[in-house]
């Protein structure tokens, strides 16, 4: 399938980064509670190479999956590279023994984890987003240091574009004033809106927004409207909440995550689901 074939097209996020609206999300190919190798790596590498052979040029990752094994398992599936193929991951946090997220966000560290990325076997890693603020809403506080060690990598040629996540719009203001923001990741999906507004400030300035959590994360999506439009569309729920995140506005990318390549491409099918302005007024009622 073409890229620009999948549902919602194709987002220019800089000059030489243009990648399917409809991505994927590689978390869940690790073990059980991203932490451990999965219980069938042959499945992991399929799901990857169905995710190429359907149209999407935008896998999204991170070293700290595992740690280590989403990476490994991406390079094993798909390298070489095709070069339509782009990988956006993250740092500024590491798995403990006991499988906690710690933050890791001292230049040693950030500089450390970039130069771990090198087990995508990448030259360059075109997009590196800083992962900073909680587990579902960002943190009050200065984001200067961290994101200036990134520019630094990025000026010495390590990484080519910046994203953050789990931020303020304070934050993504903060970091634009050391180096160009191309996306943020933040916790969004039909039930979670926080970022409203933020999400339309960022497109009128070109940004991408890509909503981690897409199908409500641990805790599927549930509300009588999502399933009375599924009803009504002979959809799944997921589908809709997909197709709803894709129609509300440019600039949102989709990185839902599977191990399971049926359910890979019920993603795809499902976000190419039209809904319409009743569907999208029913919907809209969701409170957060």
């Amino acid at each position: 399938m073409a890229a620009n074939a999948l549902p919602g097209g194709t987002f220019t996020m800089a000059g030489d980064l243009t990648v399917t609206r409809m991505g994927y999300g590689a978390m869940q190919l690790a073990g059980p509670h991203v932490f451990g190798p999965p219980a069938d790596r042959d499945a992991a590498v399929a799901v990857l190479r169905e995710a190429i052979e359907l149209g999407i040029t935008h896998i999204d990752t991170s070293d700290y999956y595992g740690p280590h094994v989403t990476n490994q398992i991406i390079r094993e599936a798909l390298h070489p590279y095709p070069d339509s193929l782009h990988i956006v991951t993250k740092v500024g946090a590491l798995r403990d023994a006991e499988g906690g997220w710690p933050q890791a966000l001292a230049p040693g560290q950030l500089r450390q984890a970039v130069h771990d990325l090198g087990r995508l076997g990448l030259d360059a890693l075109d997009v590196v987003n800083l992962r900073v603020g909680g587990f579902d809403s960002p943190a009050d506080g200065s984001i200067a240091e961290p994101f200036t060690v990134l520019a630094q990598l990025q000026q010495e040629g390590l990484i080519r574009h910046l994203g953050l996540s789990t931020v303020s719009a304070a934050q993504i203001a903060e970091a634009q004033t050391i180096a160009p923001v191309v996306c943020v990741q933040n916790f969004y999906n039909l039930a979670h809106r926080v970022d409203d507004d933020l999400i339309g400030s960022l497109a009128a300035r070109g940004i991408a927004y890509v909503p981690y959590f897409p199908l409500g994360g641990f805790s599927p999506l549930q509300s009588d409207e999502l399933k009375s439009v599924a009803t009504r569309l002979d959809a799944t729920p997921m589908a809709v909440a997909l197709a709803w995140l894709l129609q509300r506005s440019p600039n949102i990318l989709l990185i839902p995550g599977t191990s399971s390549v049926a359910h890979l491409r019920d993603n795809v099918a499902g976000a190419a689901l039209t809904l319409s302005g009743d569907d999208l007024a029913e919907l809209n009622a969701i409170a957060s």
